[in-house]
């Protein structure tokens, strides 16, 4: 299949979707939508182990391209809510629970849901031109995309209310300080480091790096019971993985691992 709106490849066991609507500022629209999600069916069905996320040109994504909903200014006859239920929230539901490690790597502004897209993947690589806005307020809105959910839980609440009330754009450098996202890349290296990470990570024992995502993202649900629980749980099934024997062997026997994700 071909795509109008995002580039899309695998190899090396990366699947590489490129938001790709540079005159815009890779803005989603429904065309948008319906693409990354045929894109994300192919990286499951077409064995991928790793996804990266990236834009064109230069930002991210600036969040929803507001002209696609077709109102006039003044009017409000789109209904939001059906928008968030049916585009919005199957996509971040969609990066949190894919059984492989989600690297994004925000080459530019990433804007209102392009910021909380973001923030969804597992691994955030940040240019040091990138800046981060909840742009939400500025319209009347709050921020979508599981932007209420992930800024406090990262951030703190003071942090969280301040960066989404005023809508001040957050630096990456400023981003990394602030545990928002994992590292701050100067421009010129971003593509490439990004790119190498993934590498790694799709040659890495994937069940249990998808195992640990899915423990660190359970757990803010849990009690410390539940969690000791849980851990044992995953510990048990991946016991048994040949990724684990692999790993052991390769430990003893001094040689690099040559896992399979089985």
């Amino acid at each position: 299949m071909s795509f109008e709106t995002i580039m899309f490849d695998i190899s090396e066991g990366v699947a590489t979707l490129t938001l790709n609507r540079p005159d815009r500022l890779n803005s989603f629209t429904v065309k948008m939508h319906g693409e990354v999600a045929e894109a994300l069916d192919r990286t499951e069905k077409e064995g991928a182990r790793a996804l990266l996320l990236t834009g064109a040109g230069r930002g991210f994504c600036a969040g929803q391209d507001l002209s696609d909903r077709a109102v006039a200014p003044g009017e409000s006859a789109v209904d939001l809510g059906d928008s968030v239920e049916r585009f919005y929230n199957p996509l971040i539901r969609r990066l949190n629970t894919i059984a492989m490690p989600v690297i994004c790597a925000v080459n530019g502004v990433a804007a209102g849901a392009g910021a909380n897209i973001a923030l969804a993947c597992d691994i955030v690589l940040a240019a040091r031109s990138a800046k981060f806005i909840q742009s939400f307020a500025a319209i009347g809105l709050i921020p979508d995309s599981g932007g209420t959910w992930v800024l406090p839980r990262l951030v703190g609440q003071a942090r969280a209310l301040g960066l989404a009330i005023t809508g001040e754009p957050l630096s990456a450098e400023r981003a990394e300080e602030w545990g928002l996202i994992w590292k701050c890349i100067d421009d010129e290296a971003l593509a490439g480091e990004a790119r190498a990470l993934a590498v790694r990570l799709a040659a890495g024992p994937t069940q249990g790096l998808a195992a640990t995502r899915t423990a660190i993202r359970g757990a803010w649900a849990n009690t410390l019971d539940e969690e000791l629980d849980n851990e044992r749980d995953l510990m048990r099934r991946l016991g048994f993985s040949a990724d684990y024997k692999e790993g052991v062997a390769a430990f003893m026997e001094k040689r690099k691992p040559k896992f399979t994700g089985a």
